[in-house]
């Protein structure tokens, strides 16, 4: 969809790195309600692919909280897990603005179940967790049609990336261990998230 030009790039385009400029000042979460309103102009085909990573984001959050309110987490670990669940959480509502925007019906929040009690258990699902969410980022964005939220995806993407590069450092492990990252397709990611999923 072609969009007014602004200096050589579309409204949304413009209005978009101007909400990831704000990110960068003021913090993600601050940034949420203006990446979804400048995605508003985004083709409807893509629906599905945001709803889908809507899915995601929410399991993300909900994991964050569970392991805040249900394990016993050092305190560097439950610093981690309170950031990365605010940004998880400015993620979620950042693409369910947009799919109400596009006129869509956002997903709606999955039951979840998680095996979180202690240090370890926190940082092997934490990672797991983080280190899909890349995947399926990096799967998807081939297929999105709209370059806005191709940019908006890569902007939660790095996000997602730095989260699990933090939790590998957190358990003395190399933050980088591989040069590239695999992408993953839907099916893929289903089977790695499913298993927490419980209605």
């Amino acid at each position: 969809m072609k969009g007014v030009e602004i200096h050589g790039m579309t409204r949304s385009a413009f209005i978009l790195r101007g909400a990831i400029a704000a990110s960068a000042a003021y913090g993600a979460r601050a940034a949420g309600p203006y990446v979804a309103r400048a995605l508003a102009q985004a083709q409807s085909g893509d629906l599905a692919i945001v709803n889908f990573a809507l899915t995601l984001e929410y399991v993300e959050a909900a994991f964050y909280k569970a392991a805040l309110t249900g394990a016993k987490l050092r305190s560097d670990l439950k610093s981690l897990a309170t950031d990365f669940g605010q940004d998880e959480q400015a993620h979620q509502q950042a693409l369910t603005q947009l799919v109400q925007q596009l006129g869509g019906k956002p997903a709606k929040a999955p039951t979840t179940s998680f095996p979180v009690k202690d240090d370890a258990s926190f940082l092997r699902l934490a990672t797991t967790l983080e280190e899909t969410g890349v995947s399926a980022y990096n799967g998807a964005a081939p297929a999105l049609k709209s370059p806005d939220i191709l940019i908006a995806a890569g902007s939660i993407v790095q996000v997602e990336a730095r989260h699990a590069a933090a939790l590998h450092n957190a358990a003395n492990q190399n933050p980088a261990p591989r040069a590239f990252d695999k992408p993953l397709g839907r099916a893929l990611v289903q089977s790695q998230v499913n298993r927490y999923i419980t209605g």
